[in-house]
């Protein structure tokens, strides 16, 4: 199966993945209209985290969605249909990564939907921390995770060794 694969280590924050989503999304240059958003992290120094609907197999929005109006599509994305969503947004507080959306001017909620299997996200990327792999699982989280956790225990280890 295809997934979006994030590597949160080769983000430079240059936005090009909220700037591409929301013209998408939207038809506008807007990133406030975006799926995709990234996060600023301090911690000696700036780093970066392109963050977006996991597509996650629990499906909480899914769940919550009072009129059934979230379907999954032909290429695995959890999608809001516009006719049948009444704009409750219920979904917006059932998922727990906070990356379904409200567009206040549509009433509608709003989510990633892979562009339909052709994530613009991952063309706009130019350090390639957001591709469009072939992959057996969606979660990528746990591997990274893992990985920071390795980086930040062998750095105090070492700071507090001097």
């Amino acid at each position: 199966m295809k997934v979006l694969h994030i590597e949160p280590e080769k983000c430079t924050g240059c936005l090009r993945c909220e700037v591409a989503c929301s013209y998408v999304q939207s038809g506008e240059f807007n990133p406030s209209k975006s799926v995709i958003r990234v996060s600023a992290f301090e911690r000696g120094h700036t780093s970066f985290s392109p963050y977006t609907c996991f597509q996650c197999a629990e499906g909480w929005c899914m769940t919550a969605c009072p009129v059934e109006a979230i379907d999954i599509s032909a290429v695995g994305a959890k999608e809001v249909q516009d006719d049948q969503c009444v704009g409750c947004k219920l979904c917006t507080l059932a998922c727990p990564y906070g990356t379904i959306f409200y567009d206040p001017e549509r009433e509608k909620a709003f989510k990633c939907n892979l562009c339909g299997g052709d994530p613009q996200c991952a063309h706009a990327c130019p350090t390639q921390a957001i591709t469009w792999i072939e992959d057996f699982t969606q979660d990528w989280t746990g591997a990274f995770a893992a990985q920071r956790s390795a980086a930040d225990l062998a750095r105090i280890g070492a700071t507090n060794g001097r």
